[in-house]
């Protein structure tokens, strides 16, 4: 009996969607490019009221779908790691870096989970350096609904300007709320 509660309690959970909902039309792959901000978020809420807020009517913004990066174009070389600077990262993210057989397509590992999504920002690039922004954004569940707070590592893939060549990668790391 207890072993059906729990199951019964799970159930509800997933069916919340606190997992992160799946859906075809978001873009494959959770790829990011080096545009100023390709990290999926929710729109600014209409009639001066707060989504998910109570007292409303209007249910919280969901997590916009998660799943890994496409495959880089031509295989994927790993960056050494002399070459890649995350002094600033917090210690829960991954260090690791990937270039396409062109250079221009980085794979770098994000976070996600429960009411969580990860994304990647190239923020700056210079003769010297790469620096790219690992963006997690929280969601707010709907009253009553509960997250969970497991975070799995997540490949994401920006797009350079030029190839990387000899630059380093500097890896930072911002938090939103959506």
């Amino acid at each position: 009996m207890r072993n059906a509660k729990v199951a019964v309690a799970l159930a509800a959970l997933v069916l919340a969607g606190c997992t992160g909902p799946t859906d075809s039309s978001s873009t494959p792959g959770g790829t990011t490019s080096s545009a100023p901000s390709t990290t999926l978020s929710s729109g600014s809420p209409t009639g001066g009221s707060t989504p998910g807020a109570p007292g409303t009517t209007e249910p919280a913004p969901a997590p916009p779908p998660q799943s890994g990066a496409v495959p880089l174009p031509g295989g994927e070389t790993p960056v050494p790691t002399p070459r890649v600077d995350g002094g600033t990262l917090p210690d829960t993210y991954e260090r690791q870096v990937s270039a396409s057989a062109d250079g221009r397509t980085l794979r770098v590992v994000g976070l996600a989970g429960g009411c969580k999504t990860a994304g990647a920002e190239v923020t700056a690039q210079s003769a010297d350096q790469v620096r790219i922004t690992l963006v997690t954004t929280y969601y707010p569940p709907a009253e009553g609904v509960v997250c969970t707070q497991e975070l799995r590592d997540v490949p994401l893939n920006v797009t350079l300007d030029a190839p990387l060549g000899d630059r380093t990668v500097v890896l930072e790391s911002r938090e939103d709320t959506a």
